[in-house]
């Protein structure tokens, strides 16, 4: 899910720095999914909630590059947290080895995407309103839910338009990095928003297998 905004007039491409606040940050969400299972589940939606104040904070910093970090490092630190009992679930009922190969296709997929947008060059700027629309009835897909039950094969849809959207964002970010340039101040709302993308790619791929393995 992208929130990226660039800076106006960037050009610049620093991507070693921004790689290594991505792999580091990755090492801040592994501490927060071990910490994760020490957490009580009172205290699983205010950090949730936590994390979308975080989002809205990292975009009134952007340019305080200093803040932008701290504020990144703290949000994939808390959604290693709240992960953990989705990751929990789907390890009680896929196991730990289907879990395992769903993060190893998502890992391959996001790659794959990622190099296939930074070497075409070709801009998917255009994908953005359609994800957008698509995003948004995901949430309210989610919501119904929520309060009427739905069949499975509807709820394997669901999980399929969603893999099929954070696809698309993750095509849609990486061709924006590559076709606009970005700045280092950039760089801790991008790792936000790539992450975002990973994260979200890894649940709706394992919901559907989840959903799956009932059927």
């Amino acid at each position: 899910m992208t929130v990226m905004e660039f800076t106006t007039g960037a050009v610049s491409k620093p991507y070693s720095k921004l790689f290594a606040a991505f792999f580091s940050g990755l090492l801040a969400t592994t501490v927060g999914l071990y910490l994760g299972q020490y957490v009580p589940d009172a205290v699983r939606l205010p950090l949730w909630i936590l994390e979308i104040g975080m989002i809205f904070m990292m975009m009134f910093v952007r340019k305080r590059k200093a803040v932008g970090y701290m504020l990144m490092y703290g949000f994939m630190f808390v959604s290693g947290i709240t992960l953990y009992t989705a990751i929990g679930y789907y390890v009680s009922l896929l196991g730990a080895g289907l879990v395992l190969q769903a993060f190893a296709v998502t890992t391959v997929s996001f790659g794959a995407i990622a190099v296939y947008a930074m070497v075409s060059k070709r801009d998917f700027s255009f994908l953005g309103s359609f994800l957008f629309v698509g995003l948004i009835a995901l949430i309210v897909l989610q919501l119904f839910s929520v309060f009427f039950p739905v069949s499975s094969m509807t709820a394997q849809i669901y999980s399929g338009l969603g893999i099929l959207i954070f696809v698309g964002y993750t095509l849609f970010d990486f061709s924006r990095l590559t076709v606009h340039g970005f700045g280092n101040e950039d760089i801790p709302m991008i790792v936000v928003s790539i992450y975002l993308d990973f994260v979200n790619l890894f649940l709706y791929i394992l919901q559907f297998i989840g959903i799956g393995s009932k059927n």
